[in-house]
């Protein structure tokens, strides 16, 4: 990448450094908006956010914007870089541009090098051609070679020279074109050639399919689904983290729930949590049957889908602080149990039938434990309100 950085920046800036070097005179300008309209006798560099040239250049133009327009003519080489750029009058030497949006309405005398997202030319250049662009149009051919990478690209015109073509979309010559040379392209179908176009020297063309075979689309897809698995684990890590470390009362209340309660309440928890996560959906859907419980049932599947997330980052953190608890013989809930319980939690989802059963049952578990401690929280008997936070 570095090497055709290297390439490129070489042919756009070469040939300006070696005329530049043999100009007696040279002015700068620059400004946010800069008009200029006033004549030149050797070299113009400019720069600006909306830069209009109305008076000739007898030297080389170079030019750096957000907008350029060149009306006037330019005796030597251009060199434009802007997000849009019209040339409206004939340069006299060579012409390398790179933007958004290119327009070139007047003939070039010596080379063309157009970098851009839409090229149209509708000049003639006397040199060779050599155009990257996504949508490229030739209107008025050319007198030397032509090679042009793009998507779409129009041909139109006399193009005394070989004409090279890579196209990822379409080529379409327009009726009338002649190509004195040889018409070589590449691109997923053949190029529309009208019967009144010309070709001497023949053409060829090779079939390109840029869409991805089975295996490489085998390939892509498994990228795409390890990525995806890779950032969803990697975020529940970082809120089951968080919620640890930013609320360990609630996480310790939800362990304790698990470990010093009973088999039989712990098997409670976990069916309450199994009746909450079966039972809301049903009751959503039998209120939106209803016109009058469709705002409630907004609410409370907001609810739900807020409870169930939480569930499922608890089920995580309470893997992480039993583990911490029995073997590390530590009651403290720290941030990193519950990135240690999310990490293992989403292995175990991984696994086939058995991972999804002891997954679910922890989730299960989870919903159960924080609405009972939620409900007591909301709902206690005791003078002060108990802290789980």
């Amino acid at each position: 990448m570095i090497r055709i950085f290297s390439i490129f920046t070489a042919v756009l800036f070469l040939p300006v450094i070696v005329h530049a070097s043999s100009m007696p005179e040279a002015s700068f300008i620059a400004a946010r908006s800069l008009l200029s309209a006033s004549s030149s006798p050797g070299n113009v560099y400019a720069a600006g956010a909306s830069i209009v040239l109305t008076a000739p250049i007898d030297g080389d133009l170079s030019a750096l914007g957000g907008s350029i327009v060149s009306a006037a003519p330019v005796a030597g080489d251009m060199l434009l870089f802007a997000g849009s750029i019209q040339s409206r009058t004939p340069v006299g030497g060579d012409m390398r541009v790179a933007g958004g949006s290119i327009s070139i309405e007047k003939s070039v005398a010596g080379d063309l090098v157009a970098f851009g997202l839409s090229v149209s030319d509708a000049g003639r250049a006397t040199g060779s051609v050599f155009i990257v662009a996504a949508n490229t149009s030739l209107t008025n051919g050319a007198s030397g070679p032509v090679t042009i990478y793009g998507n779409n690209i129009s041909l139109a015109g006399n193009f005394e020279s070989d004409v090279d073509i890579v196209a990822s979309g379409r080529l379409s010559l327009a009726p009338g074109t002649v190509i004195h040379g040889a018409l070589t392209y590449e691109a997923p179908e053949p190029a529309l050639i009208p019967s009144s176009v010309t070709i001497v020297g023949g053409n060829t063309y090779t079939n390109a399919s840029y869409l991805p075979d089975v295996g490489t689309s085998r390939i892509l897809a498994l990228i795409s689904v390890s990525f995806f698995i890779f950032v969803r684990i990697l975020g529940a890590l970082i809120l089951a983290g968080l919620l640890a470390g930013l609320f360990p009362k609630l996480a310790r209340k939800v362990t304790d729930r698990a470990y010093t309660k009973s088999l039989q309440n712990v098997l409670l928890t976990a069916l309450l949590g199994f009746a909450v996560c079966v039972a809301t959906p049903v009751l959503i859907l039998v209120l939106i049957l209803t016109f009058v419980g469709i705002g409630l049932a907004f609410l409370l599947g907001v609810a739900y889908i807020f409870i169930m997330s939480l569930s499922f980052l608890y089920a995580g953190i309470l893997i992480g602080s039993l583990y911490a608890r029995r073997f590390l013989l530590r009651e403290v809930v720290l941030w990193r149990d519950g990135v240690l319980g999310m990490l293992a939690l989403s292995f175990i989802v991984l696994v086939p039938v058995i991972g999804f059963i002891v997954s679910a049952s922890f989730v299960f578990f989870s919903t159960g434990a924080l609405l009972l401690i939620f409900f007591n929280f909301a709902f206690s008997r005791e003078a002060h309100t108990p802290e789980i936070l």
